[in-house]
């Protein structure tokens, strides 16, 4: 399990050094593998797993970088300007060729960019309460719809090229539009009765996870069925969800907060007769402990349930879903707040 503890002061603090340079934005690709970091001069990319920078672009006259968004780990980038002295107008995207070291093409609006993501055949951007879907190979538009006001630009497109899923609110609070494109169909899925507060697919864009504004519940959804597949319980007490991720099998998903503290669950189908919430076997334990994160298979045991969920069919459903809940099986604690979390590629002994 990786965690990217993002902060406000200064590159130096997360993204290895720099003094005076001012760390704007913090951000994944695709699968994981690598980060990009938007400063007040230019941009870099790190390597998770070994850690180190790949390579960073400085722009001596107006550099300022609000928003990188990377392509796996091609040499093509989306840019937004950002900072107080923005290298582009944070009104426009910019299409970056790190081999041409120059802008290939540019997006431009009315309103301010909220967030971008890529995949190799579509460029999606999402404003206050609009979201644009392009055709990467010529920037053509092919799809635009309204949503609700979206100020934490929340927007999330399956990377895998077997399908081609969006995902972002809708025009009603607490719902989910799920475009797929394959199958020339939309879906609404009802997540929550507060604002939305993260969402996210996984690569294939067959599942969904959400929380709402409250971060007391991440609920993963079919998007093709709009069916919700499980209820998962953070907590008790509100917090502000950071981040949620899905590791490559679809086994697990994970979630960071404001609490500092990163929430792993399985997704894996309850067995008969098993005893979650039980003592854990002493290896997970023992990696628990440690601060390891959960991105094999083989340590699924199952999440933790209440000991009093049986009483769910005679309790009001308002009631009974706090002990249908499941509780997180894994967490790792002490994480600097705000953070993006996310499961690694290496699979740790």
């Amino acid at each position: 399990m990786s965690s990217l503890a993002s902060s406000s002061s200064s590159v130096g603090a997360v993204a290895g050094g720099g003094s005076g340079e001012k760390l704007l934005y913090v951000g994944l690709n695709q699968d994981h593998s690598c980060f990009a970091t938007g400063t007040s001069s230019g941009f870099r990319i790190y390597n998770c797993e070994p850690y180190r920078e790949t390579f960073r672009r400085t722009f001596t006259k107006g550099g300022g970088i609000g928003y990188v968004e990377m392509l796996f780990r091609c040499n093509l980038l989306a840019l937004v300007g950002g900072g107080d002295n923005p290298r582009y107008p944070p009104n426009k995207v910019m299409i970056w060729d790190d081999h041409q070291n120059k802008c290939i093409g540019e997006l431009s609006f009315r309103q301010k960019v909220i967030a971008c993501k890529l995949r190799r055949d579509r460029v999606v951007v999402a404003l206050l309460s609009r979201v644009y879907v392009y055709r990467f190979s010529d920037l053509a538009l092919l799809d635009q719809f309204n949503t609700l006001n979206n100020p934490k630009g929340l927007l999330a497109l399956s990377p895998d090229s077997s399908s081609t899923v969006l995902a972002c609110p809708s025009i009603t609070r607490g719902h989910v539009r799920v475009e797929l494109y394959d199958a020339r169909k939309s879906t609404l899925i009802p997540a929550h009765e507060a604002e939305l507060g993260a969402i996210a697919l996984n690569l294939s864009g067959t599942h969904l996870a959400t929380s709402s504004e409250k971060g007391t519940l991440v609920r993963v959804f079919d998007t093709g069925s709009g069916q919700m597949l499980k209820e998962l319980r953070r907590g008790t007490e509100r917090a502000e969800i950071q981040s949620i991720a899905f590791n490559s099998e679809s086994t697990f998903v994970a979630c960071s907060s404001d609490k500092g503290t990163v929430h792993i669950f399985s997704l894996a189908q309850q067995q008969p007769g098993g005893q979650p919430g039980g003592p854990q076997p002493p290896q997970q334990q023992e990696q628990q402990d440690q601060g390891v994160g959960a991105s094999s298979p083989s340590l699924a045991t199952g999440n933790k349930k209440s000991g009093l969920s049986v009483l769910n069919k005679f309790l009001p459903t308002s009631v009974g879903g706090y002990f249908s809940s499941e509780w997180s099986y894994a967490q790792v604690k002490g994480i600097e707040s705000p953070s993006i979390c996310a499961f690694g590629q290496q699979v740790r002994n």
